[in-house]
């Protein structure tokens, strides 16, 4: 055998030996991860504005990116991502698919469904079980009813309405005429309100319940400046989360004053507006999946399913209770592209995140606010702290 051929033949050995080592080594390092995708909106009734309607699919596109998202990179760990979604219409419903998601072995899920049903999902879950809420705001879920193995991506009412206050509060807009619809949430989202005006030092002139059934679209006009009638205020505060009355409030109340809560200027977890630290390749990621843009539920399902990829590569397991160490630990960051890194309490798993206030068209700032400190993270500003919540999931 000449020297050429002995030269081609070893190399061909070598790489043939190279190929057959990764070969081996790819099995034990690949890892199929399934995400279980739960949803339930219940029905809200008919609404007496021209709101324009939430897509039904938001949230599950949230999550369906963040798979797409964590493939890009997994594919390269040997790492696969599927979801398996469930919309359902019914709280027993989404029992029922829980039940049979857990029985198929999955044992990580997203869930974009009320509270209460939110609540009944995490008593039938089991230790090995780990839930990521992506829908309810429900501050009790934060505060009194915590699950050890639930960690929400969803802001709650108290971090909506904290950075609300702040906002207020730094630019001395210290008295607010507040008004609160009917429903539930309403109601909710109001409480929520009281407790931050409590906290930042606003004072509520008025605190009005909205009590009318009537369409506004022809007499806004006339109704509204006489329901908020008052000697001074410096902003309106609304609570109408379906948007039965509070698309009609601006520009037509007793005094020139902005309007803000759930119309107006509002806080989100998300919005088309928010733009900076990498948030627009973010919106145009969504927007060639859906054709639409992306809202504060498909945004909190993105973070569920991206805190499970960012944990899973880094640990290169998909075991839930080795994901939630880390997801607790101070290891785990999530690029959120909200312009921090963001993290779990360890008190009750809310993920801690800025918050946005926007008005339709615009990003007016970016909560927390400087000069509100804390000894752990200026996050913590926003919601109820620890020392104010009775849940101590990791003790």
């Amino acid at each position: 055998m000449n020297g050429l051929n002995r030269h081609r033949l070893i190399k061909a050995f070598s790489i043939g030996t190279l190929a057959g080592s990764l070969a081996v080594a790819t099995p034990a390092a690949a890892l199929d991860i399934r995400i279980g995708y739960i949803q339930f909106v219940p029905d809200q009734g008919p609404v007496l504005s021209n709101v324009i309607p939430e897509p039904e699919n938001a949230g599950a596109i949230g999550a369906e990116l963040a798979v797409k998202d964590n493939n890009t990179t997994g594919k390269f760990l040997g790492h696969n991502y599927t979801l398996e979604t469930r919309v359902v219409d019914s709280e027993e419903s989404a029992l029922i698919a829980f039940t049979e998601l857990q029985n198929t072995d999955i044992d990580l899920f997203v869930t974009r469904v009320p509270g209460t049903v939110l609540g009944n999902i995490s008593e039938h879950a089991g230790d090995d079980t780990l839930l990521f809420n992506a829908g309810a705001k429900d501050d009790s879920l934060r505060t009194l009813t915590c699950h050890a193995n639930l960690l929400h991506t969803m802001p709650s009412h108290a971090m909506l309405a904290d950075a609300l206050g702040q906002w207020l509060r730094q630019r001395r807009w210290q008295e607010v005429f507040l008004i609160t619809g009917p429903t539930e949430e309403d109601q909710a989202w109001a409480a929520a309100f009281r407790r931050a005006s409590l906290r930042y030092g606003l004072d509520i002139v008025k605190d009005k319940p909205w009590t009318f059934d009537a369409d506004l679209r022809r007499t806004a006009s006339k109704e509204l400046p006489l329901f908020t009638q008052a000697s001074d205020y410096d902003a309106v505060v609304v609570a109408d989360v379906r948007g039965d009355f509070g698309e009609y409030i601006p520009f037509n109340t007793w005094l020139p004053r902005p309007v803000v809560g759930t119309q107006g200027m509002m806080p989100v977890a998300w919005h088309r507006v928010v733009e900076s630290w990498g948030a627009a390749q973010l919106q145009s990621r969504f927007t060639d999946l859906s054709g639409r843009d992306m809202t504060s539920e498909d945004y909190a399902a993105w973070a569920a399913v991206r805190a499970i990829g960012t944990a899973v590569t880094t640990i290169s397991s998909a075991e839930a209770q080795a994901i939630r160490t880390l997801l607790f630990s101070d290891d785990f960051d999530l690029a959120g592209f909200k312009g921090r890194k963001l993290s779990f309490r360890d008190w009750n798993g809310q993920l801690r995140q800025p918050i946005p206030l926007v008005h339709p068209r615009g990003l007016v700032a970016q909560a927390p606010f400087e000069g509100y400190l804390h000894p752990t993270s200026e996050l913590d500003t926003l919601g109820y702290d620890k020392p104010e919540s009775k849940c101590q999931i990791n003790n």
